[in-house]
């Protein structure tokens, strides 16, 4: 079952990053630069012609989800919800609002609050106050059991330690935002770009950022190296994705960059917040309007790569920036333990305080009865007669006698909460670490990394986890695409021999070797063939197929070099880890992608070099989910390449011929889909010179619309993919790290739930889903994808009915234990980010939290840092079970920090999981040991530690009563 919106994307707020290439626009006139622009940004410019009568053909694409983005930034923004930044003028940008400056701060303390503030937080252990208590008390002389200082000594300690951890800890937090703050970057000044440290960067300064720099700041694109106005950033610290993503500066400001004059303007833009994926704005240039969207802005954490060089203007700075608002801060974890030795503590204390009530008031009988001998009896003496004249000895009257006796034997009974069982705890935590650590079923061999405990006091939580939150990209997979079958015209090319060649497919160019930097496997038949040519019928199909491959997609060649000068690698970037793979798989049948530029690509067919004139681009989104490139070719014909799903591939093929290919293709793809691999369906067809012309008009008109550009670009899309000729089919298998499948069978099993939160596209999320085991074939999957509150809510309501339903028919009550509370029709609840948006905002929580925990596995889909966090909380809020948090990546730093229990995975995705993190270790996999056998014993014997020292001491306390 699905339940998806009906709503248009152009209602999206939560606008999700978008593939995009350098040839996305044209150099043929800067008339047609603009205009294309415009298509790129959202907003047409007043006073532009559309010519397309340059000498180049003419490149046209829409942007997919990223339009409807743009479509939102059409609204006017009143002065009153905008910020306005003057473009090179800081002062006139700061004069209404003091904006913030670029200092970030992650440390929890100062010099001047340490002190306060961690005591305040470490007497949150109520038993720290009890023994505050004690020791206050037996600094009285009249009660003075035992020596002052003996007294004081321990908790001391105790504190002492404690606060030294912490104040290390806090230390290099410290040291790491100086670091970060201290480090350089070229601002525009009175004499060009200087050097200037990232804390006094102001906002509406220009700044220029060079190849492989951090970006230090949220920065509106004005100019880049390519005369396109293309820039290629890798937002790993963001969303946690290695693979490129493109951004773009307008075309005019480009030009005004250019000129020797400098740049101003005005940017209206939305206040700071902390949607990653979106963006809203516009820029006054020369009296033109231009709108901005999420394509025309940089984010602080975010890489220049392939690039020479950026220029921008900051517009969010230091703790208004995207990456730091998603940035939670460290919390102050303990373990469920010791919040129940805190409820035992408050028990026992009202236990001892009756004990002392009894011993105070059979202390006033005795004094009643004796109060004639109180003179002289042994061992009590209230008179002193050693100097002749009889005096009081330590007598303070009856009422007095009684309290004081109150309170020693407070102070005599004190070890009814011994403080020797926090040091105890300390210590067997460190054995616990060390045990853990020592675990060769902890080893990763590949990273040559241990296990590390990075907070001694939550080990035992370990063994009490109920729900497992969990990242896909490096934490689940290894985020490496590796191309395996291909079904073409209905011959399934995966049953054959295999082989890696000696080195791969190379061409010659200017005397050097140049190869893919990946090799693939190649079916020995399926080469043979790709060889043979267009002679055949049969090779013709190939050829056309790998072609498809090869330029169906917007991937970048990258050549690098190699220790052997006479060597080159061609390495193949883009956003898409799926076309990566697919590129690759080209190149190594004799197709490979050489260069793409603003309107071309050249790829090499067996050794011939072919120039492809690129004249559309129509790139993925979630309603085609599809995409699909128009190519003039060297033979002077044009094709419309499409690849996409097979569910939308298949209602824009031509039914009415080759239907046995067709059948054999949806068989070939049930077989990839059975073994967990991603498909993908290729098709294409020959445009006439009418259809060509008529497509270029109505996208024409369509990337200047105003109102509705989205839904007509994909309506224009929608009508050049159809009666198309079916290709064939591939399968990528998105490999997943070593033993997850077992990994999530074996948590299920114990009564584990395991939640998926991603940044990828739903799609992506579904597929690992399955090759993971996380999704089976049997399960009833609810999908959640709205634009609106109203609809969001809606669709909250019926997933439920549906849920409540499906649970009834199978018999199974809500109190079902189990691996799911639907055993029989198991449910999946799939929801995306933008949904979220008005879920975690407001009442809808309740109907999520409802819905989602009679669900036997929930997997979000383009989720932002801060939303991960959000979902965490959402079940906290509502349960007592204890959560745990598992990812590899900065954008997983805020999950980490809000589970009960936050593990670092130390992959590929840099250290600021691993830092934020309470333990670390190198695979998902290393869960079950972890949870399964160290989390058990470490509870248990936590646990009998602390009930033997409470018993113990009991005796001991009643002992001394009696």
């Amino acid at each position: 079952m699905r339940m998806d919106s009906n709503n248009p994307l152009g209602n999206h707020t939560n606008t999700e990053p978008t593939l995009n290439s350098s040839s996305r626009r044209s150099t043929s006139s800067v008339q047609s630069r603009a205009s294309r622009g415009n298509s790129v940004s959202g907003k047409s410019v007043s006073g532009v012609s559309f010519d397309l009568s340059g000498a180049r053909p003419v490149r046209h694409g829409s942007r997919g989800a990223e339009s409807d983005g743009f479509s939102m930034s059409q609204r006017e923004l009143s002065d009153e919800d905008a910020r306005l930044i003057y473009i090179n003028d800081p002062e006139k940008s700061n004069e209404r609002y003091e904006f913030a400056g670029n200092t970030v701060r992650t440390g929890k303390y100062s010099i001047l609050t340490f002190l306060p503030r961690n005591l305040f937080e470490q007497f949150h252990r109520i038993a720290y106050i009890y023994f505050l208590v004690i020791a206050i008390l037996n600094q009285l002389p009249q009660l003075a059991v035992f020596g002052r200082t003996t007294s004081v000594l321990p908790l001391a300690i105790v504190l002492l330690v404690t606060a030294i951890k912490d104040a290390y800890e806090d230390w290099r937090r410290h040291r790491s935002d100086q670091i970060e703050n201290n480090r350089m970057a070229r601002v525009l000044g009175d004499d060009g770009f200087q050097e200037k440290k990232w804390k006094n960067i102001r906002v509406g300064e220009i700044i220029k950022i060079s190849a492989n720099d951090t970006l230090p700041c949220d920065t509106v694109l004005l100019s880049t190296s390519d005369p396109t106005g293309v820039a290629y950033v890798q937002t790993i610290n963001l969303d946690g994705e290695s693979n490129l993503k493109t951004r773009y500066a307008r075309q005019e400001t480009i030009l005004r960059m250019s000129q020797k004059e400098g740049m101003s303007g005005l940017i209206k833009c939305e206040k700071p917040s902390r949607n990653i994926y979106g963006f809203q704005g516009n820029m006054e240039v020369d009296g033109k309007r231009l709108s901005l969207g999420p394509s025309n802005i940089v984010l602080r954490g975010c890489e220049l790569k392939n690039t020479a060089w950026a220029i921008g203007v900051a517009v969010y700075c230091g703790r208004e920036t995207k990456a730091m608002l998603n940035n939670s801060g460290a919390p102050s974890k303990r373990s469920r333990l010791e919040a129940y030795m805190n409820r035992e503590t408050l028990f026992l204390s009202l236990f001892l305080i009756s004990l002392c009530t009894i011993v105070s008031v059979l202390a006033a009988v005795w004094l009643r009865r004796h109060r004639d001998e109180l003179d002289y009896l042994p061992y009590y003496r209230r008179k002193s007669y050693a100097s002749g004249k009889p005096k009081n000895y330590n007598y303070y009257g009856w009422g007095w006698e009684i309290v004081f006796t109150f309170l020693m034997s407070v102070i005599v009974f004190q070890i009814m909460i011994p403080i020797s069982l926090y040091i105890s705890m300390e210590l067997v935590r460190v054995g616990q670490a060390y045990f853990m650590i020592q675990d060769n079923k902890l080893y990763d061999e590949a990273s040559n990394s241990r296990f590390q405990c990075r907070a001694l006091n939550i080990n035992e939580d370990l063994g009490q986890i109920k729900y497992v939150f969990s990242d896909k990209t490096g934490t689940l997979t290894e985020n490496k695409m590796e191309f395996q079958c291909a079904s073409i015209w209905g011959v399934d090319y995966r049953g054959g021999t295999t082989c890696v060649q000696g080195d791969g497919y190379s061409v010659q160019v200017d005397g050097q070797v140049w190869r893919p930097k990946m090799k693939v496997k190649a079916d020995l038949e399926l080469e043979r063939l790709s060889k043979s040519g267009k002679q055949t019928e049969e090779g013709k199909h190939i050829h056309d197929f790998f072609l498809a491959l090869a330029a169906c997609n917007t991937i970048v060649p990258i050549v690098v070099d190699t220790s052997d000068p006479a060597v080159r690698l061609i390495d193949y970037q883009g956003e898409s880890p799926d076309e990566q793979a697919l590129v690759y798989a080209a190149a190594a049948y004799g197709f490979m992608l050489m260069e793409r530029t603003s309107g071309h690509i050249v790829i090499d067919v067996h050794g011939e070099r072919q120039r492809f004139d690129v004249l559309g681009l129509h790139e993925f989104d979630s309603d085609r989910k599809r995409m699909s490139v128009i190519l003039g070719c060297p033979d002077d014909t044009v094709k419309v390449f499409v690849k996409g799903a097979d569910t939308s591939m298949f209602s824009v093929i031509d039914k009415f011929s080759n239907m046995n290919i067709i059948r054999a293709t949806e068989s070939h793809l049930h077989n990839f889909s059975s073994v967990g691999l991603r498909t993908l369906v290729v098709g294409m067809r020959d445009l006439n010179g009418s259809e060509f012309e008529q497509w270029k008009f109505a996208f024409e008109t369509a990337s200047t619309a105003l109102i509705g550009r989205a839904a007509l670009l994909r309506k224009i899309a929608s009508n050049i993919e159809n009666n198309l000729s079916i290709l064939g089919a591939s399968g990528i298998e998105d490999k997943l790290q070593q033993g997850v499948p077992e990994a999530i069978e074996s948590l299920r099993m114990a009564g584990i739930k395991v939640w998926v939160l991603t940044g990828d596209k739903q799609e992506t999320a579904i597929s690992i889903g399955y090759s993971s085991k996380l999704l089976t074939s049997n399960m009833t999957q609810i999908i959640i994808n709205n634009n609106s509150k109203e609809s969001c809510k809606k669709s909250l309501e019926d997933a439920i009915v549906t849920s409540k339903t499906l649970m009834t028919q199978s018999g199974v009550s809500q109190n079902t234990e189990g691996i799911s509370g639907t055993a029989g029709t198991p449910v999946a609840l799939i929801i995306d980010g933008t949904s979220l948006v008005y879920v975690l905002d407001g009442e809808l929580e309740e109907q999520l939290f409802q819905l989602a925990s009679g669900c036997s596995v929930v997997l979000c889909c383009r989720v932002a840092p801060l939303q991960k966090a959000g979902i965490v909380a959402l079940i906290k809020k509502r349960t007592d079970d204890m959560t745990l948090a598992i990812g590899d990546g900065a954008n997983d730093v805020s999950m980490i920090q809000m589970a009960d229990v936050g593990i670092g995975i130390s992959g590929q995705e840099g250290r600021q999981a691993v830092m934020a993190s309470d333990f670390a270790m190198g695979q998902f996999r290393f869960l079950v040991p972890l949870l399964l056998v160290h989390g058990h014993w470490n509870y248990q014997r936590m646990g009998y530690m602390i009930l033997y020292n409470f018993y113990r001491n009991a005796v001991f306390v009643l002992v001394l009563f009696w």
